[in-house]
């Protein structure tokens, strides 16, 4: 096994450094982000080349139902080959145990990419851009309540407790007194992410109350979608540590901002090293324009994945820190795209429309996807934005159903993302809706029951 451990990333090594590795949990994402997988011993993963899950993992809903998902094959059930990505090796610093997770790849029985595996869909994405001789680049910020333990979803979501004994207070934005009210969280997050070798650019407090973002430097896509896909657990388990949850819901408490993933993008000329955005003068180019034409052009199509839950639609509010349409406009934080104060080898563009509720691979794939065609087909911008965007009109779907519909009908996108992948997206987010629309909610008995 000592071979197979010298093969770890540096922060793996130093963590099991003087210790006897436990146990490997084998880990791939599924449509929403949950890990799926199973928890092998070390001495067992060591000897094994893959392993095996079904297909079904990414026909589930998020209440566990699964969609109707045959084919033209009809109904079956098969098996994927889960093959362990080494370089995603890294801690799992909350367990009783010396254990490491491993992210891993999924193939069929021809070992081509699982179509509609979420990371295999980032990375169809970026080897488009490859193609191309561009390199992407991305900067995901992450958004996040600490909310009081919530076990009955009969009752409102409430913030939790802070270290003075009054709830987490809302409106304190950038305050480091509201940090330091979830100090001890705080550091188990910054302990957790040091094991696991993240390296965090920031944790500042946000608008909401109990609202924390947590910034992570730029980089390769898939590489930024794994640490954030890491990070969700991460939060969480910290949380759990101090008797409150962590949730990435969009909108978790009424009146109160959402929780926003904002996407910063920059492309890499591959051959030069070169920002496209920017020209040999510094100035803005043709690709920084197009990229921007392609996010206005195909972000309401591709919704439904940037914002896949019925609660999603609530965070677009106006006046509510989220954006309600896709205006573009530089250093403007009511526009959908904003383009950040930077020099000429930092220009990039923001994608402020994405939940923090997506899955990370996918609203990441979704983005530079909007972006590729947009550079691609040479598509422009409307006119900048001047003023405030909260006063323009809307022109993003208000309901799941509605950014269903798009996307169904958005075959660009599909070819950009996968055809297969569309399919299964689509029939699984239809089930979801199937099931949502059951429901009767406190809203309706209260003002509907005795009234109409």
């Amino acid at each position: 096994m000592s071979a197979w451990l010298d093969t770890l990333p540096e922060a793996a090594k130093t963590y099991l450094e003087g210790r006897r590795l436990d146990e490997v949990e084998c880990i791939i994402s599924d449509l929403p982000g949950i890990a799926r997988g199973k928890a092998v011993p070390a001495s067992k993963f060591a000897k094994q080349d893959y392993f095996h899950l079904p297909d079904s993992i990414f026909y589930q809903t998020i209440t566990g139902d699964w969609a109707e998902a045959a084919d033209d094959d009809g109904w079956i059930e098969k098996d994927m080959i889960l093959k362990p990505d080494m370089s995603t090796a890294t801690a799992a610093p909350w367990t009783g145990d010396w254990t490491l997770q491993v992210i891993h790849d999924a193939y069929d029985r021809d070992h081509k990419p699982i179509p509609f595996s979420p990371r295999n869909v980032l990375k169809r994405v970026v080897q488009l851009y490859h193609d191309r001789g561009w390199d992407p680049v991305v900067a995901p910020e992450m958004e996040f309540f600490l909310v009081a333990r919530n076990t009955d979803p009969a009752r409102g979501i409430e913030p939790m407790m802070g270290r003075s004994g009054r709830p987490a207070a809302a409106r304190q934005a950038y305050s480091m007194t509201a940090v330091d009210e979830f100090g001890p969280v705080i550091d188990d997050i910054y302990d957790f992410a040091e094991h696991q070798g993240f390296e965090i650019d920031g944790i500042t407090q946000e608008g909401g109350a109990g609202q924390l973002e947590i910034n992570l430097r730029h980089g390769d896509p898939v590489k930024l979608a794994d640490e954030v896909f890491y990070f969700k657990r991460l939060i969480r388990e910290a949380a759990l540590r101090h008797d409150c949850f962590a949730t990435f819901m969009a909108k978790p408490i009424a009146n109160e901002p959402g929780s926003a993933m904002h996407i910063h993008h920059s492309i890499l000329d591959i051959e030069s090293g070169e920002n496209i955005f920017s020209g040999p003068q510094g100035g803005e180019t043709d690709a920084f324009y197009h990229f921007i034409g392609g996010l206005q052009n195909h972000l309401p199509a591709g919704l439904a994945v940037m914002a896949p839950y019925v609660n999603s639609y609530r965070r677009y509010v106006k006046e509510q820190a989220a954006p309600i349409n896709l205006e573009w406009a530089r250093d403007n934080r009511t526009t959908g795209i904003r383009v950040p104060l930077s020099g000429p080898e930092a220009r990039r563009v923001e994608n402020r429309i994405a939940g923090m509720d997506c899955n990370p691979y996918l609203g990441i794939a979704l983005s530079l996807a909007c972006g590729y065609l947009g550079l691609v087909n040479e598509e422009r911008p409307r006119k900048q934005f001047k003023g405030d965007a909260y006063a323009g009109e809307g022109d993003i779907p208000q309901v799941m159903g509605q950014a269903l519909d798009l996307f169904e009908e958005a075959s660009a996108l599909h070819e950009v993302l996968g055809p297969e992948f569309a399919r299964v997206y689509s029939i699984v987010k239809r089930a979801e809706y199937d099931e949502f629309l059951q429901v009767i909610s406190p809203w309706e008995r209260e003002h509907l029951l005795l009234n109409v």
